[in-house]
């Protein structure tokens, strides 16, 4: 078998969610996905690692069509292995969805979905939509903190296209289609994935879910956990309510839930009463706001749960008005826009598994392979921060060296721990004698500048 020992410590915490044959192809395409980088899919996994992919290909292939073992198990024990590094206090945790464009009539569990990238825009595309939940952690050299993406789930439309389906079956004429029985919207997805996050963090440990106004409606703001805030945006015509009073003594009937209407986000930011200043960092910049804030119900969304809301709005008057909430009325304005901006970690995240990793590159078809081979990129996103956490950050300075046309560059990148962790593996594979005892030959200046150039 092929040895990674670089990430040796990681993977053996693993091992349960497999058999040993399929912990032993885990290893290997772990090692072949992070050294393929931006050509990353089951086949170039395999051409990176060449003659160290000792078994047949179709092995591999089969570890994510046929394989037992669990996503969700799987993402459980990167969770495990995270925790250490988030920050204290409660976790955050981020839920979005993204796309992953496809071709082909038979890909499984593909349709038409809105294209949130294109510049026109009621644009569609075709292929998978990824409801993905992550926590931010804290790397070594990285101001902000990171999201590293750990369960995700399929969202299955119900909308039916020309095709056949190709998982054995010849059911319908749609590919991967949801049926009403089996349907569930991207919110009860991430609901769903909430669950599994709960399940497996201390009970006493807070969660603080972040997303955005796609995943503040009732469908989320009404299931929450236990122990687990919601913040997210609240739209501007939002209807808002005091707390519902006691109910009179005597009184048979139903008790109100909600009290007297009060104003809207809109209407409180056209009032007349004042506006506070303060300075918070957004988006890795100290920004400075206006706002005003308010407990109320939003009963048509929340229930009768109480929200804090701010209302922002730019002293500059270069964005619009907006409005944010939490249910845990203990944070304050401050600390909510903060947790909101976080939210944007989890967009970055997509952006380097797709250019990186090969989120989109797989080719695969049938159900298993569809709902394990994309969502691999997340799994080598997360071992490459853990290593870079644990040693990688010490190889950095090393490996990538400043450049002069980008002197404002603060802290490193996931391209530059993913360029360091793919030169420390070419160095290992490359220049250990397996003759010599694992003697390492010694390297040239030369030799070390085209490593540095090839990773």
């Amino acid at each position: 078998m092929a040895k990674a020992s670089m990430f040796d410590g990681f993977l053996v915490q693993c091992a349960p969610v497999f058999n040993q044959p399929s912990f032993e192809n885990f290893s290997v395409l772990l090692t072949g996905w992070v050294l393929a980088g931006m050509r990353a899919m089951t086949s170039g996994a395999l051409r990176a690692l060449g003659a160290k992919a000792e078994k047949h290909f179709s092995t591999y292939y089969r570890f994510f069509s046929r394989a037992v073992w669990e996503p969700d198990a799987l993402g459980t024990c990167l969770l495990q292995l995270l925790l250490p590094f988030t920050p204290p206090g409660p976790l955050i945790a981020i839920v979005d969805d993204t796309i992953a464009r496809k071709s082909g009539r038979h890909v499984w569990g593909a349709n038409i979905h809105h294209d949130p990238l294109h510049f026109m825009k009621n644009a569609v595309c075709f292929g998978h939509n990824w409801v993905v939940l992550a926590i931010v952690v804290q790397v070594p050299l990285v101001e902000r903190g990171v999201a590293v993406p750990i369960y995700w789930r399929l969202y299955r439309s119900k909308k039916k296209r020309s095709g056949r389906t190709v998982d054995g079956k010849r059911e319908s004429k749609a590919t991967g289609v949801a049926t009403a029985k089996d349907y569930r919207k991207r919110p009860e997805l991430a609901v769903e994935l909430l669950g599994v996050l709960r399940g497996a963090v201390d009970n006493e440990r807070m969660i603080r879910l972040l997303g955005d106004s796609a995943y503040g409606g009732k469908s989320v703001s009404r299931h929450l956990p236990q122990n687990t805030a919601l913040i997210s945006r609240m739209v501007m015509d939002a209807a808002l309510y005091k707390k519902a009073p006691a109910p009179k003594p005597g009184n048979n009937g139903r008790p109100p839930k909600k009290g007297a209407r009060l104003p809207s986000p809109s209407q409180m930011a056209q009032s007349k009463t004042p506006w506070h200043a303060i300075t918070a960092m957004l988006y890795g910049k100290s920004v400075t706001v206006h706002y005003k804030t308010t407990d109320a119900l939003w009963y048509n969304s929340a229930g009768t749960a109480m929200l804090r809301i701010v209302i922002v709005r730019d002293p500059k008057g270069k964005r619009k008005d907006d409005c944010f909430f939490s249910t845990d009325l203990s944070m304050s304005p401050e600390s909510i826009l903060e947790a909101y901006a976080l939210r944007w970690s989890l967009e970055v995240a997509f952006r380097d598994s797709k250019q990186f990793l090969g989120f989109e590159r797989s080719q695969c078809w049938t159900r298993k392979a569809v709902e394990r081979t994309g969502p691999f990129a997340f799994v080598s996103y997360a071992m490459v921060i853990l290593w870079f956490i644990h040693q990688g950050h010490k190889l950095y300075p090393q490996v990538v060296t400043p450049v002069p046309w980008y002197p404002h560059k603060r802290c490193p990148s996931f391209a530059d721990m993913h360029q360091t962790a793919r030169y420390a593996l070419l160095r290992e594979t490359l220049f250990t004698d397996p003759n010599k005892n694992g003697g390492e030959l010694k390297l040239t200046e030369h030799a070390e500048s085209v490593l540095k150039l090839a990773a």
